[in-house]
Parts: structure tokens; sequence; C-alpha cells
């Protein structure tokens, strides 16, 4: 039986509302036990005491600039690393000459934890932006790389061979083909690569920054500010959390004609 717009509205509305249930719960319980004493103010302040450090730092500017720093680094490193997974998944996986030429390299620096690098990386680009936005971009090559060869390799060989039959030009298969079948793996690498670059940048800022949230976490340690450290480390995960939330709406707004997206959609109980 369908459900009337109205009904899935409020649903969607209540999912949403549940979905922030156990958040707000652990907010409250840990304001609670703060409160009580239960909890050191110096191992885990109350979230009242973060907010205040919160609208302190804001107030002073410095909160805008750390956060404006940090999210240049993810952004120009996601794009970089991003667009360099894109091209060598696409290369590697429409050109077997270009696979074996390619992927066995890739795989094998795939496999060599890329946080391991960051002492090296430091000797090569010193403590300046190259060497944080670098290591962001290699962390989001992957994932990037893999779902973009896995998605067309996984292409239905039939489609091709029709696209042959009709006497497609390369780009009418590439563009009508082959980019609408991989792009459901394709923005799963991204979901994937969006986590990675912000896991990245914590390492990168707290070892060898002057600048960014994780910068002012390290240096409020130094003067045990334990409000300020927790408040770093809420703000990346809100920074996460809108990342994914940014790859769910790219998945909703490209893929509407999937059918996983479709059954995502359609009201329960549709008839």
């Amino acid at each position: 039986m369908a459900r009337f717009p109205g009904v899935l509205f409020h649903e969607r509305r209540y999912s949403r509302f549940t979905a922030w249930l156990v958040p707000v719960l652990l907010l409250v319980v840990w304001e609670l036990l703060a409160e009580r004493g239960l909890v050191s103010v110096r191992v885990l302040p109350a979230p009242s005491n973060v907010l205040r450090a919160g609208v302190r730092l804001l107030e002073s500017g410095e909160l805008l600039t750390h956060l404006g720093v940090s999210f240049q680094r993810a952004a120009i490193g996601f794009v970089l690393g991003g667009s360099a997974g894109l091209v060598l998944g696409v290369l590697n996986g429409l050109s077997r000459v270009s696979e074996v030429l390619f992927d066995s390299p890739l795989q094998m620096l795939r496999n060599v934890p890329h946080l391991a690098l960051l002492p090296i990386v430091i000797l090569w680009f010193g403590i300046g932006e190259e060497s944080k936005v670098f290591l962001v971009a290699l962390g989001a090559v992957f994932p990037i790389y893999v779902n973009t060869f896995h998605g067309i390799r996984a292409i239905d060989p039939g489609l091709l061979e029709l696209a042959k039959v009709y006497q497609l030009e390369r780009w009418k298969v590439f563009s009508d083909i082959v980019l609408p079948a991989a792009l459901p793996s394709v923005l799963l690498g991204v979901r994937y690569a969006l986590g990675i670059t912000w896991l990245t940048l914590i390492v990168a800022e707290t070892v060898a920054a002057r600048s960014g949230i994780g910068f002012m976490a390290m240096n409020a340690r130094e003067f045990l500010e334990t409000d300020v450290v927790v408040l770093s480390i809420l703000l990346y995960a809100l920074f996460g959390k809108a990342a994914d939330s940014i790859a769910r709406l790219l998945e909703q707004t490209f893929l509407q004609w999937h059918h996983a997206q479709q059954a995502q959609n359609a009201p329960q109980g549709a008839a």
C-alpha cells in the first residue's frame, strides 16, 4: 500500500532525528558525570566547558583561522589525490596495457601505510604546506583508484558488445555506458577517500604544523587546556560527518537512476 507524501516527509524527519539521538544522549550523560565530579575535568571536561572554549576562540578569531587552514589543506589534497586516482583508475580500467604497466606498482604503494611516510615526507618537503597536502593527496589516491578500476572492469560485457553493434564512437561509449555503470563504485571510493583525508590531516597537523586544528590541539596540550583539545577532536569528527554527508548527497544526486538508490528512496509498503 502506497504512503502519502506527507507521511513520507514525517518519516524522513523522524529518521534524521533518530540518527542524532544517541550522540545527544551521550553528551547529556557526559555533562551529568562531569557536573557530579565522576569524571575529572582535567581528563574529560564537561561539554559546556568545551562549548565555552569554542565561543572564546571564535570571538578571538583564532578558531576560524585554524578551521580555514585545515579545510584548505583537506580540499586541495583531496582534489589532487582524487583526480590522480580517478585518471589512473580510468586508464587502467580501459587499457590492458596500462594495467600491466602501472597496476602492480600502484598496488605495492597502496600496501605501504602512507602515514608511515611522514618522516621522509618532512625531509622532502619540510614542515610547510607541501608535506601536509602531499600526505592528504596520497591517502585519497588509492580508494578512488581501486573503486574506479573495479567499477569499470565490472561493467556488463553485453553492454560493450551492444555498443560495438551500434558502432558508437569511443567517447559516446565512455560517456553513455562506461561512466554511468562505474559511477556507483567511483562515488563509493570518494566516500572512503573523504574519511581517509581527515584521518591523514589529523596526523599531519599534530606532528608538523604551525596552524590548523591539529596545531591548535597540540598547542593547547602544552598549556594543559584539555577543553580546547577535546574541542579540536570534536571539530575533526564534525568535519568527517559533514564530508560523509556530502558524499551521500552526491550519491543521491547522481545515482537517482540506480536501482539501489531507488530502493532506498522508495516508500516502504508501496505497491
